[in-house]
């Protein structure tokens, strides 16, 4: 062979082992795209109902009231730079600086731990939202959210531990814990009365001084708002499906199950948005994407969170986007649609 062949093969190789590195080679973005939905008021996975109430009398549901997801590289994987650039040209996909969506300053386990947090809370507030919206007797209560392991009440109190009474004051917030604590001096035994897996117990600490105020009483644990309620709620969803902006269609679906009359009259409508336990509908990531996996399963109508229109301005849809600002508003939306079965009388994105 000549020097020239020689020279094209040794080029040809060395293309095809770059191109081979390049395709290897991970880049500091993430992609985002539509991901799937999955009807709250049907099967879910595992063979289980997608939501389940239980200790409650329910009620016959129609249609399919569709949660929405978003399709994003995983925080324990890569995105190698073809499939940036794949995802980057490809309609309704889009690729963000891993950085955005994954902080450097948080490991791989922190990051996995709050989404699953996120998720376990919008649960909660979703069942709480539900059952105040449906009538249901709920009660606000301290909940015990972490116990140092350091502190007196280490295999004394528990996370979860709903706190009923403090000295045998009945307390409501966590502040008015925090606030009968104080009031004792380091040292001093603290009564407190908790509700654990539906019983009363009532538990006997010794304060200690706050780190931040040597003089400040503390018993070693960090309260957040819970609640009390009768029934329970059980779902039937993938644990991979994470994140907060499921807890409007949770509530919706709980709220359909658990009051007289379908809320869908037999249709097919997509949710997203976030909730609090008041109702209040936050908006959410990832809006465009969850459109166009809503208008893929055949969503006749999407209720969006008032907060993200602007994310949706212009957009061109199939689909009805019906904007909505608390769980009332959605409730609302829903029953005009069923009784005149059009959106036209509804605020639209």
């Amino acid at each position: 062979m000549t020097r020239q062949t020689w020279t094209a093969i040794a080029s040809a190789i060395c293309f095809v082992v770059l191109a081979l590195l390049l395709s290897l080679l991970p880049v500091p973005f993430v992609a985002w795209g539509p991901g799937r939905t999955l009807n709250l008021l049907g099967p879910g996975d595992a063979d289980r109902p997608a939501i389940k109430v239980n200790g409650l009398k329910t009620y016959p549901t129609t249609g399919e009231l569709r949660m929405t997801t978003v399709s994003v590289t995983r925080v324990d994987s890569r995105l190698s730079l073809p499939e940036a650039v794949y995802a980057h040209w490809m309609p309704k996909r889009d690729v963000l600086a891993r950085e955005v969506v994954y902080p450097h300053s948080k490991s791989v386990e922190e990051v996995k731990n709050e989404e699953v947090a996120m998720m376990d809370d919008s649960k909660s507030e979703a069942v709480v939202a539900a059952l105040r919206a449906a009538g249901q007797p709920v009660q606000a209560m301290p909940q015990v959210q972490s116990v140092g392991m350091a502190g007196p009440s280490y295999n004394k109190l528990q996370p979860g531990d709903l706190i009923e009474r403090v000295d045998q004051t009945a307390v409501k917030t966590p502040s008015e814990v925090s606030r009968l604590i104080s009031r004792h001096a380091v040292g001093d035994p603290v009564l407190v009365s908790v509700v654990r897996d539906g019983k009363k117990e009532d538990i006997t600490i010794t304060t200690v001084s706050s780190n931040e105020d040597k003089k400040l009483a503390v018993i070693g644990i960090v309260t957040a708002q819970g609640y009390r309620y009768t029934p329970s709620v059980s779902y039937g969803i993938d644990p991979q499906v994470v994140g907060p902006s499921a807890g409007l269609v949770f509530s919706l679906a709980i709220y359909d199950q658990v009051t007289p009359g379908d809320l869908l009259g037999g249709r097919n409508v997509a949710v997203t948005g976030q909730i609090s336990a008041d109702g209040r509908v936050g908006s959410i990531g990832g809006i465009q994407e969850k459109v166009a996996g809503a208008e893929k399963a055949g969503a006749e109508v999407f209720l969006v969170p008032s907060g993200n229109c602007a994310d949706i301005s212009g957009l061109d849809s199939s689909m009805s986007l019906v904007k909505v600002g608390t769980l009332a508003d959605a409730v609302e939306a829903l029953t005009t649609l069923r009784r005149t079965g059009s959106t036209k009388d509804l605020p639209h994105c």
